[in-house]
């Protein structure tokens, strides 16, 4: 295996997770909002302009996407201090707790599918191996969600 077979690899095994990440159960967005979104979340308390200019998106789809957003309990929303006119996003604790529930969901079945089994059991020795590399390579430090997952709650202020 070279290095973009391995490239490849990784990005067709991260496509048929978001895929399944996508079909379960809870709220799933379009791009527009899912890239809002991403940008909030690495962004915290960004402006509506900030994250418009980084999308690429037109501001007024960012305010819309940000209403949805807040309207489902992902992000909240303030006035800037130090300039009234500029609202600040960022995410809720609501947020990585929705992506963990998500990413919660059993990917087995999907995997046999695109290896080209009817079943898991025909799949089960090359999902084995898929779930020994999956443990092996984990990074020793959590990422920012499953950081922030570990963090005490907090009580959000005024929206």
């Amino acid at each position: 295996m070279d290095a973009l077979d391995l490239i490849l690899l990784g990005r067709q095994l991260a496509k048929i997770g978001e895929d399944a990440m996508r079909d379960s159960p809870g709220p799933s967005f379009p791009t527009g909002p899912s890239l809002v979104l991403r940008d909030v979340f690495a962004n915290p308390k960004a402006s509506i302009n900030e994250i418009a200019e980084r999308t690429s998106l037109p501001q007024s789809y960012v305010s819309e996407s940000v209403a949805k957003l807040r309207d489902q309990g992902l992000v909240r929303t303030s006035v800037d201090p130090s300039d009234k006119r500029r609202t600040l996003v960022q995410v809720t604790e609501e947020h990585p707790r929705a992506v963990a529930r998500k990413g919660t969901v059993s990917v087995d079945a999907v995997l046999a599918q695109a290896l080209g089994y009817d079943g898991l059991d025909a799949a089960r020795e090359e999902l084995d191996v898929l779930a020994t590399l999956s443990q092996r390579l984990r990074p020793a430090t959590p990422g920012p969600i499953l950081e922030q997952l570990r963090q005490p709650r907090q009580h959000p202020g005024p929206a």
